[in-house]
C-alpha cells in the first residue's frame, strides 16, 4: 500500500524531477550555463520502502529508493524532495543510469528539480561499461555536461588492493559532453603504473559511445633494414556522416611518406581508396607511390557495379614498404547481374606484372569481356535449357609478330540441354546435349589464320547410384559410384593457345566434356569418366568426403600439359578429400597420380580454429613442366597461426618455406599482450630476396592501443579479475 501511495504522490510532486530533456548547446567552454529550450517533462515512477511527509513541502523516501523516468533510472538509500525550493537531496550509495551507455555512482548529491543540474560528491562516471572517471565531485550542467574536478580516468580494472592501474589519465578538470560525445581534459598527465610519462595542457578524446571522431590515432613504431627507424602517426578526419579520410605521415631515416585511406558511402554503395606517396633515399629524385581502389554500387534492374583498381609507381615499391605481397596487379571494372535464371556481366580488366622475368609489353595486359548465361525450363521436352553468349578480346602493347604481339578477339555461343531421371531402385540417369559456335579474329601473328570459326556438337549420358545407410554409430554414410560416356565433335581451329595454357583436373570437372579453361581449345572425340564419392556425416558436426575419378579417351589431347594429368588417352587418377568436425578442424587435399605412381600435382590445407588456437597451414607440390613455364618443381609450405597461451598473451607465426630451395621465403613472429584496457603487439618479420627487384628486408614493429576510447574492448575474455 505504501509503495502504491507513494507512486501517486511522486507522479504529482516530482513530475519534473527526473525527466530527461534534449537541449541545444554550443562548445564545452560554455559548460557553466547558457540559455536552453526544453521538451515537456515526463512522469516519474518512484518506489521506496517507506515515505514520510515533513511539514507541507518536504517529502522523504527511505530504503531501496528507485526512480524511473524515460531512459533515466536513479537508485539511492534516501531521497529528500523540497517542493518549495525544487531541490533534491540524495544519500548514497547512489547510482544514476542514463540509458545503457552512461552511469554515475556516488556517495551523495544535490540536484535541481529538473534533474539536469546539480552537485554529485565522490562520483564515478562509467561510459559504455568501458571507461571510468573517478572525481572528488561532479557537476551536472544543463543535462548535457558532466564536469569533474581532480579526476582520474582509466579503462583498466581497479581493485581495492590499492594497486595503481596499468595506465591512467589524471586531470585537474574533465568535461564530458554527452551531446557531442567528447571528453575534454585540462592539465592532464598520462601515467603508466603511477609513473608520469606525458603531460598535456589540453587533451580531447572521444567517449567510447562515439564511433567516428576527428583526431590522432595511436602511433606505430617500426624499424626496417631498408627504411631504417620510423614512426607512423595517423590522423582521422570524418567528413560528414558519409565519408572520411585517414592521413598517416610516415617519417623514417630513409623515407618521407604520406599514407592515406579515403572512404565514402552512398545510398546505393560505397568505395575506398588506399595509397601512399613517398620520397625516399632508395631511389633519390623519384616520387614513388601506390593506390588501390575498390567499390561496389547497386544499379537499376538489379545490376551492380564493382571495381578493383591497383596502380604502383615501380615494381619494388610494394615490397620495399611491405604494403603487399602481390607480384601481379589485377585491376577490373565490372557490371554484373546474377539470379537463379541469369548471369550477365560486362568487364574491363588490366594486368601488370611486377616480376623480373615477365615483360608487360608482351603480356595481354588489357582485356574486354562480356557474357550472359540464361536458364530455361521448357515443358515440352522437360529438363533444363542453358544458353550462353560471350564476347572477348585481349591486347598486347607490343606490335611484334607472333607470341609477343598477338591480339585476339573472339565470340562464343552455345546452347545446352540437360535432364535427369530417377529410375527404379534409386539409379540416377542424366543426359546432356549441346551445340557451340566459336569465331576467332587474330592480329599480329602470321603463324595463324586471321579469322577462323567452327561448330562443336556434344552429347553425354551419366549414371549415378547413391547408396545411403545409417550406421550403428548414428552416422549417415553415402557411397555413390558414377560413370559418364560422352562425345564431342567438330575440328580444331587454326588459332593460338592463349587462354588454355593452364588446365586443372579436380572433382568439380570430373564429368565435364571439356576441361580447358577457355574455348580456344576443346577436348574432342569419345571419352568416358569413372568415379566414386564417399561421405560420412554425423549429427554432431563430423563430416568426411572423398572422391576418386579417372577419364578415358579414344585419342590423346596434345594441348594439355604433361603435369595437368589430362594429356594422354588415360588421365591421372584423381584423389580428393575434405574433412571437418565440431571442434573447428578443417582439412582438404587433392592430388593427381599417374600410371607409374608418380605424383604430378598435390595440394593440402589444414585449418583449426577455437578460442585458443588458430592454424591455417597449406602445402603445394607441382612437378617440373616447361609447358606451364615451370622449369623447376615447386614444393612450398605456408603457415599462419596464432596461439593464446594465457588469458592475456597470444603468440603469432607467419612462415613461408620453399622446400626446393631449402630456405624460407618469408618468416614472421609476433607477441601480443591484451587486457581490458591496453593492447601491445610486437612483430618481427623477414622477407627473403626472390629476384633482383625484391630485396631482403627485416621489419620490426610496435603497436600500442589504449582500449576503451578509440578501440572497442567488449571482449570480456581478456579482462582481469580482482583478488
Amino acid at each position: 500500500m505504501t509503495k502504491l501511495l507513494f507512486r501517486l504522490m511522486a507522479a504529482t510532486a516530482l513530475t519534473c524531477a527526473f525527466a530527461p530533456h534534449t537541449y541545444a548547446q554550443s562548445a564545452p567552454a560554455s559548460a557553466a550555463g547558457s540559455n536552453t529550450a526544453q521538451e515537456a517533462p515526463q512522469n516519474v515512477v518512484l518506489i521506496a520502502d517507506s515515505v514520510e511527509l515533513v511539514g507541507q513541502n518536504i517529502l522523504k523516501a527511505r530504503g531501496n529508493v528507485e526512480a524511473v523516468s524515460g531512459n533515466t533510472r536513479l537508485q539511492a538509500r534516501e531521497v529528500t524532495y523540497n517542493n518549495e525550493t525544487g531541490e533534491i537531496s540524495l544519500i548514497g550509495p547512489i547510482r544514476i543510469s542514463d540509458g545503457d551507455e552512461i552511469s554515475i555512482v556516488a556517495d551523495s548529491a544535490e540536484l535541481d528539480a529538473d534533474f539536469r543540474s546539480g552537485l554529485i560528491r565522490s562520483a564515478r562516471l562509467v561510459l559504455a561499461d568501458q571507461v571510468q572517471m573517478a572525481a572528488q565531485q561532479l557537476n551536472r550542467v544543463e543535462g548535457r555536461y558532466n564536469v569533474l574536478t581532480k579526476t582520474t580516468v582509466s579503462s583498466c580494472r581497479i581493485c581495492e588492493t590499492g594497486e595503481a592501474p596499468l595506465w591512467q589519465i589524471r586531470a585537474k578538470r574533465v568535461i564530458h559532453d554527452q551531446q557531442e560525445r567528447q571528453v575534454y581534459f585540462e592539465q592532464a598527465s598520462f601515467l603508466v603504473r603511477d609513473v608520469p610519462v606525458f603531460y598535456f595542457p589540453y587533451l580531447r578524446m572521444p567517449d567510447p559511445t562515439l564511433k567516428r571522431s576527428k583526431g590522432f590515432l595511436f602511433p606505430q613504431f617500426t624499424r626496417t633494414s631498408l627504411l631504417g627507424n620510423g614512426v607512423k602517426l595517423p590522423y582521422f578526419f570524418p567528413i560528414g556522416e558519409d565519408k572520411d579520410i585517414t592521413l598517416t605521415p610516415y617519417i623514417s631515416t630513409e623515407s618521407r611518406t604520406l599514407e592515406f585511406s579515403y572512404r565514402q558511402a552512398f545510398e546505393n554503395g560505397g568505395f575506398q581508396v588506399d595509397g601512399a606517396i613517398s620520397d625516399d633515399d632508395l631511389r633519390p629524385g623519384e616520387t614513388r607511390g601506390y593506390a588501390f581502389a575498390n567499390g561496389l554500387f547497386q544499379l537499376q534492374r538489379d545490376y551492380k557495379l564493382t571495381f578493383d583498381i591497383k596502380a604502383v609507381s615501380d615494381d619494388a615499391y610494394l615490397s620495399d614498404y611491405d604494403y603487399s605481397d602481390l607480384d601481379r596487379l589485377n585491376s577490373s571494372v565490372k557490371v554484373q547481374r546474377a539470379s537463379r535464371y541469369e548471369n550477365t556481366s560486362f568487364g574491363v580488366y588490366h594486368f601488370r606484372s611486377l616480376r623480373d622475368d615477365e615483360d608487360n609489353n608482351t603480356l595481354p595486359t588489357l582485356v574486354f569481356q562480356a557474357e550472359t548465361e540464361r536458364r530455361y525450363f521448357p515443358n515440352l521436352i522437360g529438363g533444363e535449357l542453358r544458353t550462353r553468349l560471350e564476347a572477348h578480346s585481349h591486347q598486347r602493347d607490343s606490335g611484334a609478330d607472333g607470341d609477343d604481339g598477338r591480339d585476339v578477339a573472339r565470340t562464343n555461343a552455345s546452347v545446352e540441354w540437360l535432364r535427369n531421371w530417377t529410375m527404379a531402385g534409386g539409379l540416377r540417369v542424366g543426359a546432356t546435349g549441346g551445340l557451340a559456335f566459336d569465331a576467332y579474329k587474330t592480329l599480329n601473328d602470321s603463324n595463324f589464320s586471321s579469322f577462323d570459326s567452327g561448330f562443336t556438337p556434344t552429347v553425354a549420358v551419366n549414371l549415378r547410384y547413391p547408396l545411403v545407410k545409417r550406421g550403428t554409430d548414428g552416422a549417415t554414410y553415402l557411397l555413390e559410384p558414377l560413370a559418364q560416356i560422352g562425345w564431342t565433335g567438330g575440328s580444331d581451329l587454326d588459332i593460338a593457345n592463349d587462354e588454355s595454357t593452364r588446365a586443372e583436373f579436380d572433382e568439380g570437372n570430373l564429368l565435364a566434356l571439356s576441361r580447358f579453361p577457355s574455348y580456344d581449345r576443346r577436348e574432342r572425340g569419345s571419352a568416358a569418366a569413372l568415379g566414386v564419392n564417399w561421405s560420412r556425416v554425423t549429427s554432431e558436426g563430423w563430416e568426411g568426403h572423398f572422391t576418386f575419378g579417372q577419364v578415358f579417351r579414344d585419342q590423346s589431347q596434345g594441348d594439355f600439359s604433361e603435369t595437368s594429368g589430362l594429356s594422354g588417352k588415360t588421365s591421372d587418377l584423381l584423389i580428393a578429400g575434405q574433412f571437418n568436425n565440431q571442434n573447428g578442424l578443417v582439412a582438404s587435399a587433392r592430388g593427381l597420380l599417374d600410371s607409374g605412381g608418380t605424383l604430378n600435382k598435390a595440394a593440402a590445407r589444414l585449418g583449426w580454429s577455437n578460442p585458443m588456437l588458430m592454424v591455417d597451414a597449406s602445402y603445394i607440390w607441382l612437378a617440373r613442366d616447361p609447358e606451364e613455364a615451370r622449369d623447376e618443381r615447386i614444393s612450398e609450405w605456408t603457415l599462419d597461426s596464432s596461439y593464446r597461451f594465457s588469458r592475456h598473451w597470444t603468440g603469432l607465426v607467419d612462415w613461408r618455406y620453399d622446400a626446393v630451395a631449402g630456405k624460407s621465403a618469408r618468416a614472421g613472429l609476433g607477441l601480443q599482450y591484451r587486457n581490458e584496457c591496453v593492447q601491445v603487439e610486437l612483430s618481427l618479420s623477414r622477407r627473403f630476396s626472390t629476384s633482383d627487384t625484391v630485396q631482403s628486408s627485416n621489419t620490426f614493429g610496435i603497436n600500442v592501443a589504449l582500449l576503451g576510447f578509440s578501440v572497442n574492448s567488449n571482449d570480456k575474455s581478456y579482462s582481469r579479475t580482482c583478488g
